[in-house]
């Protein structure tokens, strides 16, 4: 089992060298002999929990914590005040700038222990809980085969990112694809053989996927793309450049079967001076969509206000 670390600041080495004797055997240890130098260790290694001394030259344990509760990075991380000062005063402040603990000097071994193991327990049960909610919120928002976003998470972000270009006056695009004759390769090869041809073509849509760029998988074999900052004519260059890359791909499914496969593609712009929602745009792509597979499938179409373009 991994050690938790445990950062130590103090100026005194005595008290330094009582810690390490008593901890040493069961955690990892850290030394910082100054608040600025405590600050620059905290930012930079993986610290669980912090024991910190009040009284320090120049910069005090109060303003080390403090600093350190102002950052996103570090706010978290447990603080033990351990000092020989025990006015009133100086433990309400001790806990008003966010310590979680306050122990006197000179401490007693088996107490300081005990508070430590405590302290560390909480956070990792912290740090669990706040693993599970990102973990669901992933789950939320994410299609859990091929691992790109999904169609409820589409609807909330395309809103979002439409008001900006709106905003922004800058152009902004859709694609809808889809497989085609994708009933017949379940038909023929299985479920299991459709599921692979899915993922490769999420595959596919990642690589060619701009960091602003949506992905979706919209449902079934259907996927969406949403292009900020791109006109149709920027979405007819990507949706030419899938369609062609997925034609010239063979899958594997054993050494003597090997399948091809296309999709169509219907793409739109967002007219965002006279349109208030995408959906408009969301329609346009699906009629091109169709009239892609209606014409003979494994080609792009553009609709640009009822407009084909191809």
């Amino acid at each position: 089992m991994q050690k938790s670390t445990i950062l130590i600041v103090d100026d005194t080495e005595t008290n330094i060298d009582i810690l390490l004797e008593l901890l040493s055997n069961k955690y990892d240890l850290l030394v910082a002999v100054d608040g600025t130098t405590a600050v620059e260790t905290v930012l930079s290694e993986k610290i669980d929990l912090i024991l910190l001394d009040i009284m320090m030259p120049y910069m005090d344990g109060f303003e080390v914590c403090e600093s350190l509760k102002r950052l996103k990075e570090t706010k978290d991380i447990p603080i033990i005040f351990l000092t020989a000062k025990t006015d009133e005063i100086s433990i309400a402040k001790a806990y008003e700038v966010g310590g979680i603990d306050y122990i006197s000097k000179p401490f007693k071994p088996i107490e300081l222990l005990a508070r430590i193991k405590t302290q560390l327990k909480v956070k990792k049960l912290i740090d669990n809980l706040k693993r599970s909610k990102d973990e669901l919120k992933l789950l939320a928002s994410t299609d859990s085969m091929t691992k790109l976003y999904n169609r409820r998470y589409f609807s909330k972000v395309s809103e979002h990112i439409f008001d900006l270009a709106k905003r922004d006056k800058v152009p902004l695009s859709v694609i809808l694809l889809d497989i085609d004759k994708f009933k017949d390769i379940n038909d023929t090869y299985g479920h299991n053989i459709g599921d692979e041809i899915i993922i490769k073509l999420a595959n596919k849509l990642k690589e060619h996927q701009r960091k602003s760029d949506i992905v979706c998988r919209y449902g079934g074999e259907e996927f969406v793309l949403l292009l900020p900052n791109t006109s149709s004519e920027g979405a007819m260059t990507v949706a030419n450049k899938i369609k062609e890359e997925v034609e010239n791909t063979t899958t594997d499914i054993s050494d003597d079967i090997k399948i091809k496969f296309t999709v169509s593609l219907g793409v739109s712009d967002i007219e965002n001076r006279s349109e208030n929602s995408i959906e408009a745009a969301l329609i346009r792509a699906d009629k091109a969509l169709y009239k892609a597979k209606e014409t003979g499938r494994n080609k792009v179409i553009c609709n640009i206000l009822n407009k084909d373009i191809n």
